[in-house]
């Protein structure tokens, strides 16, 4: 288990984990997953709308953005981070309740790479960020 601290902004420590963007509109849901994302090896920010996710991607870009369908603006929101600079470079995950084929594909022509089912199971999240947390580990070591 990794040893996780939330400082002041709500972002889990240290800071030299690969930094996870977590924008989510439901309070319950951005505390039930910053300990899930944490436990998975990431230093977790959340956000609660998609204007300041816009706002923390301009600031500093993370290394993973994962979008809540049900965020107002949350299109707008994968598209503006493409626009950032070096916003086409971080992996954008669109997270949905169900798997709405027109929904999908929306967020796939926004930008999104790829999808997430909420609730998110831990064994999917493991297969999809094990390896992208070996290599961030790897470069921070070298």
């Amino acid at each position: 288990m990794i040893d996780v601290r939330r400082n002041e902004t709500g972002a889990t420590e240290p800071a030299t984990m690969l930094r996870l963007l977590i924008a989510d509109p439901y309070p319950a849901d951005r505390d039930a997953t910053i300990d899930l994302f944490a436990e998975l090896g990431f230093s977790v920010i959340l956000s609660p709308s998609a204007l300041d996710a816009v706002a923390r991607c301009e600031a500093s870009l993370p290394g993973l953005l994962i979008v809540d369908a049900a965020l107002d603006g949350a299109l707008d929101l994968v598209e503006a981070v493409r626009l950032v600079p070096g916003g086409r470079t971080i992996r954008i995950l669109y997270a949905v309740a169900e798997a709405d084929l027109r929904r999908l594909m929306a967020a796939k022509r926004a930008g999104a790479d790829d999808f997430l089912l909420k609730p998110y199971d831990i064994k999917v999240l493991h297969a999809l960020f094990d390896e992208m947390l070996a290599k961030a580990a790897a470069a921070t070591a070298a």
